[in-house]
């Protein structure tokens, strides 16, 4: 789906991005008027240097975390212009996310993980939650752990439950922050290919922070942050081969 955004309009417009934390001597500028677009059926990774400020233009992006200045237009709607509560709707609604902690529920299995968003957002009734559950589950290699715990599960199975549950909906938008990290190449190599499905067969909008320079030839465009700036990187046709370590040495 994803043609380089010619003629193409893209779902997420955001421009003039803004943040600082703190005040003073210790005041941090993480965005520095930052603009991004991005389109439908695309995956694309931001890189840089830890402390540039990349988790955070990605909750800017995701409406997780109000800009100090700045607008976020996804699906043309204008993000920081909704209350609260239609921001969690659109959320809920339209995107998934991958954070780096996990952010499981305790006391649900990894099966249970996954059903409890199909079950929120209304898409399927439980035996259709159940199958769409359980494929997903076998797709990332848990089907044998369906029925266990958070605290019954390593560090990467836990991520892999995390992918699972956001992608498992199908939305329109999915945000990852560093999804791989926790991952041995297998299973990273296994779930970057997942979210390159969900853009180029699904048409959903992907964006990846991650430092892992091997997601590069995975991906279809690479954005990096430094000190708040945004700067795009060369674009990767889609016809190439993932794995070509050549497009890699070009970054």
């Amino acid at each position: 789906m994803y043609n380089d955004g010619n003629g193409v309009t893209p779902t997420l417009r955001a421009w003039g991005l803004t943040k600082t934390f703190g005040v003073g001597d210790v005041m941090t500028t993480a965005l520095r008027d930052v603009s991004i677009e991005l389109y439908p059926g695309q995956l694309s990774l931001l890189m840089g240097p830890s402390g540039s400020g990349k988790s955070t233009l990605l909750a800017a992006l995701s409406g997780l975390l109000r800009p100090d200045s700045g607008r976020v237009l996804c699906l043309d709607h204008d993000i920081w212009s909704m209350s609260e509560k239609q921001r969690e709707h659109f959320r809920l609604k339209h995107c998934g996310f991958i954070f780096q902690g996990y952010n499981l529920f305790p006391a649900l299995t990894a099966r249970q993980q996954l059903e409890m968003v199909l079950r929120w957002s209304g898409i399927s009734g439980w035996r259709e939650a159940r199958q769409r559950t359980d494929a997903i589950l076998d797709l990332l290699g848990l089907a044998k752990k369906a029925n266990l715990r958070p605290n019954q599960l390593s560090g990467g199975e836990k991520q892999r439950v995390a992918i699972g549950r956001a992608l498992i909906k199908e939305p329109s938008f999915c945000f990852a922050d560093e999804p791989t990290a926790a991952l041995d190449w297998k299973h990273g190599e296994q779930v970057i290919e997942l979210l390159r499905a969900a853009a180029h067969d699904g048409g959903a909008t992907i964006l990846v922070v991650a430092h892992d320079s091997r997601l590069i030839p995975h991906v279809d465009r690479v954005f990096h942050l430094e000190d708040g700036v945004l700067v795009e990187g060369i674009e990767r046709p889609l016809s190439l081969v993932a794995g070509d370590t050549a497009v890699a040495a070009e970054y």
